[in-house]
């Protein structure tokens, strides 16, 4: 397997845009240099504020790639729109046929191995995006496979039709809204009741604590740990975003996060240097330690394992976020006061 990670920056067009379910938006990139995308792969875009939007001036969002074709010269992205979300779903809705944006050439770091004796692709929700090309590549491989897709209605989920065409009984979906709730357990011991446990690869990406659900399970049964591989995106939490307030005493820094932005983007912003790479809780270059909370730690990545947040001492900076779970409870009864709720206050040591 091959792993692209130098980013490269150029220039692409928009092509195509098209609502392809409800809430989700299919948009397709013509890039003045294109790179084929490997299946697995994604690009990351720089998403521009339209006059009078609110949040910051430019956002860089992660997608993966969902089909490339003709070379590269066509990458197709799905976007399904967060609400709340960090704002960026909402601009790449908002892009039109003829816009041009920033995107880097193809990145991968959710590569599909060869050589297993079976595949087990699991997407939850509009995770689908990131197992769509794998499982082309399987079908195209003649590989022994599955798609496993949960959802919660399939009104909501993408090019459900034509994945039934594609890959007929290999592909199953689970909607909670038919009573179809995706049983975890159960879908684990198959592999490991299976006739090649030991050379089964499951790979899948979703909300976290789907992830987390298969990670559990997956250890439980023995199952070979390298043999599940993942890949998460953005929003997964315990809370909708709130705003909240980062101080770093180090420096005398205090920075406002908005629910529309991360603890990482809003340090930047501050010009406050801070290493990181993935900005999406995977890596965990960002972490840093937790000097003082007032609030709850919101983590939203799969980098820190269950006993470190529950120690509840660090955080990804790219993805996790402070909350304060009664807020909406706390508001002041007493509509004459223009007092705002409570606001999360978080104090760091930057790594």
């Amino acid at each position: 397997m091959a792993i692209d990670s130098v980013i490269s920056w150029g220039t692409a067009e928009v092509v195509a845009s098209e609502e392809v379910a409800e809430g989700v938006r299919r948009v397709v990139l013509a890039p003045d240099r294109p790179v084929p995308a490997r299946p697995g792969s994604h690009v990351d875009i720089r998403l521009a504020a339209r006059d009078g939007e609110p949040g910051p001036a430019s956002l860089t969002r992660s997608y993966s790639v969902v089909a490339s074709e003709d070379g590269g010269r066509r990458l197709t992205l799905t976007v399904q729109l967060a609400d709340p979300g960090r704002g960026g779903s909402r601009r790449v809705h908002a892009l039109r046929v003829g816009d041009r944006l920033p995107v880097t050439a193809p990145l991968q770091n959710f590569p599909l191995g060869v050589g297993a004796a079976r595949y087990v692709l699991l997407a939850g929700g509009i995770g689908l995006t990131a197992t769509i090309a794998m499982a082309r590549t399987l079908r195209a491989r003649g590989a022994d496979y599955r798609l496993v897709l949960a959802g919660r209605r399939r009104e909501v989920l993408p090019y459900l039709d034509e994945l039934a065409a594609e890959h007929g009984d290999r592909f199953t979906l689970h909607t909670e809204a038919e009573g179809g709730r995706l049983d975890v357990a159960a879908l684990v011991s198959e592999v490991a009741d299976g006739a090649h446990p030991g050379r089964t690869e499951l790979y899948m990406c979703g909300p976290i604590a789907m992830m987390d659900a298969v990670r559990r399970a997956w250890a439980d049964a023995a199952l070979p740990p390298t043999n599940l591989r993942f890949e998460t995106f953005g929003n997964s939490g315990s809370w909708e975003p709130q705003e909240f307030r980062v101080r770093v005493p180090r420096l005398g820094t205090t920075v406002q996060v908005t629910p529309g932005s991360t603890v990482l983007e809003s340090l930047e912003a501050a010009g406050v240097a801070v290493m990181a790479d993935c900005r999406k809780g995977e890596c965990g270059l960002c972490v840093a330690r937790v000097l003082d909370l007032e609030g709850r730690l919101d983590h939203r990545d799969v980098f820190l394992d269950d006993d470190q947040k529950a120690a509840g001492d660090r955080l990804c900076l790219c993805v996790s976020r402070v909350a304060v779970p009664d807020r909406a409870a706390t508001r002041p009864t007493d509509t004459r006061t223009t007092d705002p709720a409570p606001c999360g206050v978080l104090t760091l040591e930057l790594p």
